[in-house]
Parts: structure tokens; sequence; C-alpha cells
């Protein structure tokens, strides 16, 4: 019966509209996260900031706000529906953005960057929850790269759209409040579109409905312990007990202070080192970032195309070959960069290195779905993400007191090049082929 349904109808593609919506409310989550590091130098200059007080600030979002949040939204998206979770964080997220075009007090600052972090929180591990309600596993690597490619479109587009914001609104505070007011009213469009099944959304058909359910009900057979139909119980300590998913994590963590130390200080190092202004910031931005979509969409394609292509008697093989490229060619590039006196090399540099991140990022967001039982996905893709956020609250701090210490990025750009290095370095401990618990 189940044959002649798929063969009968066409199936639609409705899952692929999740997704999107998911794009592009992950693309307005981080032009949200880098308004502030794009509009940081006129704040810098208006409030006399030190670079240790901007980097606290900088630091504020990820560490007591997003990091600390990460294992709290996973268990919330695992026992409610993670549309919901993310439709009220987003509104949260663009109200809390206003507030920041308010205030004068680093110290509002900190706080109001904390709330934003909190409201913030849910976006990926409700990303990874969704992928296994949604997408089959040869699917996910593309469906991750379109929720992640959101980082660089809200990059790309939050700087020009700020650098334009500034100039036609006349300062950096009325820029803020308008992104947070397009903010909430674009998250409450989509995140509605995210409460939904396949069984319940209007626009799956019953072919695309079959086809996600065959897929998953293969996916969790192929790796019960028997052939009874229980769900496998795995407490969340014994998660923590293995290799793999410490190799995930610090994997995942290697990337995030990368994207997040660029995102951070990257804005100010072009700035200060090269002297462009907000114009030509928000140009140069826009090509590194734009060109980094590319690293994403493309990735997560060439990787679903080998897993089709050898199976997964040969995912590890695909998987650790994959890292392994993307470690070498992201910390080249910041080699490169540390050496760089002219804007066109650095720009390059930037570019191929997020390129290699981005993709890297859908890969290991494909991994909590990969390792953890199916009950414990979002809270697993939590806490990878907690302890990559703590990266990257780390990191604006780091930069920041090397900046103040020796007046120079070197050495923080030396930094950013093991970091590539450890993304291929870490994947090496993670097997790909079994679920934690079996």
């Amino acid at each position: 019966m189940l044959e002649r349904d798929l063969n009968s109808e066409k199936k639609t593609n409705a899952r692929w509209n999740i997704f999107f919506m998911l794009a592009i409310i992950c693309t307005i989550n981080y032009i949200d996260r880098a308004v502030i590091s794009v509009c940081m130098p006129q704040i810098t200059e208006e409030l006399a900031f030190s670079p240790e007080t901007v980097g606290a600030i900088l630091s504020a979002f990820f560490c007591w706000g997003y990091a600390l949040m990460q294992i709290p939204c996973g268990w919330l998206c695992d026992r409610f529906k993670p549309g919901k979770i993310l439709l009220i964080g987003g509104l949260c997220w663009g109200i809390f953005q206003i507030f920041t075009g308010l205030i004068s007090s680093s110290k509002l600052f900190m706080f109001i960057r904390t709330l934003l972090g909190v409201s913030e929180a849910p976006i990926y591990p409700a990303g990874a929850k969704l992928q296994s309600i949604w997408l089959p596993a040869t699917e996910r690597s593309r469906g991750s790269a379109l929720v992640d490619v959101g980082s660089s479109l809200g990059n790309a587009f939050g700087a020009p759209l700020v650098a334009l914001f500034v100039l036609w609104l006349d300062g950096w505070r009325e820029a803020l409040i308008a992104i947070g007011i397009l903010t909430a009213i674009i998250v409450f469009i989509c995140g509605r579109r995210l409460m939904t099944t396949p069984d319940t959304n209007k626009n799956v058909n019953q072919a695309e409905r079959d086809y996600i359910k065959k897929a998953l009900e293969e996916e969790w057979k192929a790796n019960q312990i028997d052939n009874k139909k229980e769900k496998i119980k795995v407490e969340l300590k014994q998660y923590f007990k293995h290799k793999s998913f410490w190799g995930m994590c610090f994997g995942f963590t290697c990337g995030n202070c990368i994207a997040y130390g660029l995102m951070t200080w990257g804005p100010m190092y072009l700035a200060t080192v090269h002297h462009l202004d907000i114009k030509e910031l928000g140009g140069a931005l826009f090509i590194i970032y734009g060109v980094s979509v590319l690293g994403g969409l493309l990735g997560g394609t060439i990787t679903d195309t080998l897993k089709r292509k050898f199976g997964k008697e040969k995912y590890n093989k695909i998987m650790h070959g994959n890292l392994l490229l993307i470690g070498v060619a992201t910390g080249g590039a910041m080699l490169l960069l540390s050496q760089s006196t002219s804007i066109y090399m650095a720009i390059i540099c930037i570019t191929v290195a997020l390129f290699f991140q981005k993709w890297s990022g859908c890969l290991y967001w494909t991994v909590p779905a990969t390792l953890a039982q199916r009950n414990n996905i979002g809270t697993v893709g939590g806490c990878m993400n907690c302890v990559g956020n703590i990266g990257g609250a780390i990191i604006p701090l780091v930069i920041g007191a090397i900046v103040g210490s020796t007046g120079s990025y070197f050495l923080a750009i030396l930094l950013f090049a093991c970091f590539g290095l450890g993304i291929g370095l870490c994947s090496l401990v993670i097997n790909f082929n079994k679920k934690i618990g079996e």
C-alpha cells in the first residue's frame, strides 16, 4: 500500500518550507547579534568604552545569556513544540534589541545583552529537534545548512542594513530600535508556520508524509538494540561519559570561537587596522558573509551527496575527511591573515575562513541527531551549543585583553588559526556510525 501511494502521487516539499522559515528567523537572529558589533566603533567613540569594556559587552550575550540557556532550551524543545518555544523567544529578542538603543551605561549594555542572549537561545536546539521530526538522515546536512546559512545572511545583510539605518536615521540608537521592531514583525510572521508536524501541516500531502515516516522508521529500527518498538532510554549523564559527545562539543566550539570572534571583533579590526568607515565596513562585511553563505549550502549538498553515494558504512570517513579538510583550510586562511597588510588580502582571508567554518557548522549540527537517542536530540544539541557558546563568550574577552595589552590583533589571529585546526582534529574522536547508549 505504501509503495503504491508513493508511486501514484508526487510528494510535496513542504518540509523544505519549514527550514526556509527557520533560515529567515536565523538570518534575523544574526542581524540582531551583529548590529552591536557594526555600531561598536560609533558607540565606543560616543561613550568612551575601553577595549576591555567592549569585550565584556560583546561577551555578555554569549556567556550569561545564550550559552547557559542552551540545555534548558533543548530540554523545552524535547518536551514542547520547538516552533512555539522559538516564536516566544523571537518576539522577546526583538523587544530587548529595542531597549539596547535606549541605554548608555556599560552595565546596562551587559544586562540587556544578557537578556538578548537568553531570548535567542532556543534557535539551534529547536532547529536540531525539527530536523529529527521533518528530515531523513540523508537530507539533514542540507537542512542544517539552510538553518546555519542564516548566520551568514544575517551578517551579510545586517552590516549594510545597519549602516543604512545609521545614516538614514542619523544615529546608532535609532538604528538599533528600528532593527528591533523589524525583528519582532518578521519572527511573528515566520514563527507561526513552525508549530506543525508532518501529520498536521496542511501543505504536506500523503506521499511526502509517508516518505518522511518511512525514512524515520527505518533510521530508528536500524539503531535499536532489539526488534522491539520501545524506545531506548539514555540518561544525560551517559552522554557526558562518551568521547564522541565531547569530540562533538569541542569541535563545534572551535568553529564557534572563529565565527563569534570574527563577528564581534571583525568590524573593529577592519575599522581600526584598515581604516574602513561605516559605509565601507558594510560593503566589506556584505562580501565576506555573502560568500560564506555558499560554504554552508555547498558543503551540506556535497556531504549529503557523498552519504547517498557511499552509504552508512563510509559515513565515518566522509565526515572525518570533510572536517579535516575544513580545519586545514580555515587554519591556513587565518595564518595568512596574520601576515596580511592589504585590505583586499584581509577580506579574502576572512572570507575563506568563514566559508569553511560555515561548512563545519552545518556538519556539526547534524551530529546530535546522529549520536543521540530520539527523545534526547534537543537536549544533546543544547549541550553542544552550550559548550560552543561558552567558547563564544570567552573569545571576545580574550581578544579584548590581547588588543588592550599588546595594541595588536596578531596573537588573536594566531589563536583563530589554532581553532581552525581544532575543527578537524576534534572530529576524529567521534564515531558517526553508532548512537550513544547502544
